[in-house]
């Protein structure tokens, strides 16, 4: 029987993926064969993770890209189509959540800084990985929304507007692409360990009151969010476009 997470062959590029839920994406992808580019905004960090998958049999080369910055995302896509002359999966994982606080408070800063790097940056990182998809007769778009798109988290007010809005985005896409055997989903974690995360998961009292509210009782580890995008990537989400798929504990259940 044909392995439908089978990889081999197809080529990934993997936002913030030097560390966290992205690491852990990039490092899976490679485990089924994928040459998966590990991108995040320092190249140090970036070619770790390559070098570490390499060195336990997988294929990765790193190619640093701030997704809030145009001219990067040009970069980024001139150098893949330049190296293998296709893309087959991206994973817009990068995000910014610069501002903890409440939302009347919010400055101009970091509110371009987060719909710059969630919004804009997904958006056109899609349209670019779009395109070329479009030539080569497909290819899979993954967006790593957060479960703060359903449910917006306490003194996080426009990074759950912009997850929110990813949510749309992969609906939109997914529609208009969907005809070019383009598929578009998403993935809306719950409350991870990352250091993304750490305003939440080290401040004891906010901790205490998450898991309150999570059946499984514990946060989750960044490598619980990677196989669901494995499935949402590979052949066996075939018939799957348009989705949110929430990894969350039972949380917003």
């Amino acid at each position: 029987m044909k392995d439908l997470f089978d990889l081999s062959g197809k080529v990934a590029l993997v936002t913030g993926a030097s560390r966290g839920i992205g690491e852990s994406i990039a490092r899976l992808l490679a485990s089924k064969g994928a040459h998966v580019i590990v991108s995040s905004r320092k190249i140090e960090a970036c070619q770790e993770v390559a070098d570490s998958i390499v060195k336990n049999g997988g294929k990765a080369s790193a190619f640093p890209c701030h997704v809030g910055e145009m001219s990067q995302i040009d970069a980024v896509f001139s150098h893949i189509k330049a190296q293998h002359g296709r893309i087959d999966i991206l994973v817009n994982n990068a995000a910014a959540n610069p501002y903890f606080g409440h939302i009347l408070d919010t400055d101009l800063a970091a509110y371009s800084k987060t719909v710059d790097v969630n919004v804009r940056g997904y958006f056109f990182m899609s349209v670019a990985a779009g395109n070329m998809m479009k030539e080569q007769g497909g290819g899979v778009i993954l967006n790593t929304a957060s479960i703060n798109a359903i449910s917006p988290g306490d003194m996080q007010g426009i990074y759950s507007i912009t997850k929110a809005a990813v949510v749309s985005m992969t609906k939109s896409f997914a529609k208009e692409c969907g005809p070019l055997n383009i598929r578009v989903n998403a993935l809306l974690p719950g409350l991870t360990d990352t250091k993304f995360a750490s305003a939440l998961t080290t401040n004891d009292a906010i901790l205490k009151q998450a898991l309150k509210v999570i059946p499984m009782g514990r946060v989750a580890n960044p490598d619980e969010m990677a196989g669901t995008v494995l499935y949402l990537v590979s052949e066996a989400s075939s018939y799957t476009t348009g989705a949110s798929v929430i990894v969350d504990g039972g949380m917003l259940a």
